[in-house]
């Protein structure tokens, strides 16, 4: 990060997570810098009322008999950072705020994550969050993988996507989103990456950019990349795994000598509790939802084991700054805001209320009877969502309302397409709508 602009510069981002964490924003000359930085720049409140088309709707925060009226995004002091594939260029994250009395945006689903930190750290905890993203890298003109057949972790696969994965790794890591790994998934043409962990807010913040990034360098480099969920019938969904830790003066307090601590045993028993009425911003669109399959690597229910990528938590021990809980329910197109938030507060609803995880699955987690089943439609999902007190506790009503309305909507595009089938097969509204989307 830098505190300043940069000699050379000449043109500022700024950028800020919409409904379904897409970043939008405005770009400005750098001769605007002085006065924006504490200012800001008006926008359509409609920015958190559209879906991934941009299509909108009446919600009760924006509609068409208050007008859709300005909201502010203003730069968060601290979050300029180089673009390191458009020289001259910088961008920041902002927040966003009324225009008269500078009140936070009730339905800028960013609030709901600083809303559980901050719930944390009253508790006396830093939350400590690394993420792990899968996408595909795709033809541009025929939207299908260059490559075929699976190859996971495969080195010869690994160079051959080199000339677009190297740069994502190297771009975002100068970027300020620091790239551990990359390899090859389970599918022609996809790819996961893992981003080192750091404190929640900046980890969403930085899973948010390196989606836009990923997408504007393999656009560099000749390739469409998409972070749809399951762009394929026949192929593996994308997902989006969440590790969590949290710490206190500097020691990670889920550690007990390298074993899950008793803190550790709560906040997992407060995920399982909640994870399935969580499952609409773990899963918040009809595709993201066909992931949820047996024998997919994408949990079908709440079992939790020690390193078992069957279940749908994941202990992982060890060293002691490296005891963590890994979530693997969520679908790369979720709002990295809304996802890493809802788990943060049903954990610390764990650690409050001393709720046991109840029994590990040593096992296959697909093959668990007595483990509570996740939505599989948006229905169901919502359901769950409407009818949970955790949700009500930690967003805003109009988020609420705004998030199931959208919801409601996908489920109807696709069901009234005339094309779902039961055999859980991939329309062509699903590819038209999410594919480019995200």
């Amino acid at each position: 990060m830098i505190d300043t602009l940069p000699e050379g510069t000449h043109t500022v981002v700024l950028a800020i997570g919409d409904l379904n964490g897409i970043a939008r924003g405005k770009r400005l000359q750098a001769n605007m810098w002085e006065r924006t930085a504490h200012h800001g720049v008006a926008l359509a409140n409609a920015l958190f009322q559209m879906d991934m088309t941009c299509d909108i709707w009446d919600t009760p925060y924006g509609n068409f008999d208050n007008g859709y009226p300005d909201v502010h995004i203003v730069p968060i002091p601290g979050k300029l950072r180089k673009v390191p594939w458009e020289e001259g260029v910088v961008l920041t994250i902002c927040r966003s705020e009324e225009v008269i009395d500078h009140a936070p945006v009730p339905v800028d689903p960013r609030n709901a994550l600083l809303t559980a930190v901050e719930r944390a750290a009253d508790l006396g905890y830093d939350v400590m969050v690394g993420t792990e993203l899968e996408f595909y890298l795709l033809d541009p003109e025929t939207r299908r993988p260059r490559d075929v057949g699976i190859d996971v972790y495969g080195l010869a696969r690994a160079k051959q996507f080199e000339f677009v994965v190297g740069p994502i790794r190297n771009l975002c890591t100068e970027f300020g989103i620091l790239v551990e790994v990359s390899n090859p998934e389970y599918a022609p043409g996809q790819f996961e990456v893992n981003l080192r962990y750091t404190d929640a807010v900046t980890a969403a913040d930085n899973a948010l950019l390196f989606r836009h990034a990923v997408k504007e360098i393999a656009a560099e480099h000749g390739m469409l990349a998409t972070f749809m969920a399951k762009p394929f019938t026949e192929e593996s969904g994308s997902g989006f795994h969440v590790h969590q830790s949290l710490w206190k003066g500097g020691e990670n307090v889920f550690s007990d000598g390298g074993r899950l601590s008793e803190v550790g045993r709560r906040y997992l028993g407060g995920l399982r509790r909640h994870m399935a009425d969580l499952a609409l911003l773990s899963a918040p669109n009809p595709n993201a939802m066909r992931r949820r399959q047996p024998y997919t690597f994408c949990p079908t229910n709440n079992t939790w084991g020690m390193d078992n990528r069957t279940v749908g938590i994941r202990v992982i021990e060890g060293e002691p700054s490296a005891v963590r809980i890994e979530q693997r329910d969520g679908s790369a197109d979720a709002n990295p805001y809304l996802l890493i938030g809802g788990q943060i507060a049903a954990g610390l609803d764990g650690i409050v209320h001393g709720l046991d995880p109840g029994p590990l699955t040593e096992g296959n987690g697909y093959e668990v009877t007595d483990a509570e089943p996740l939505p599989t439609t948006i229905p169901e999902a919502i359901e769950r969502f409407e009818a949970s007190e955790l949700v009500r506790d930690l967003l805003h009503p109009m988020l609420v309302e705004t998030l199931v309305g959208q919801a409601r909507r996908e489920h109807e595009f696709v069901m009234n397409s005339g094309e779902d089938d039961p055999d859980n097969t991939v329309t062509q509204v699903e590819v038209d709508r999410y594919l480019g989307a995200f």
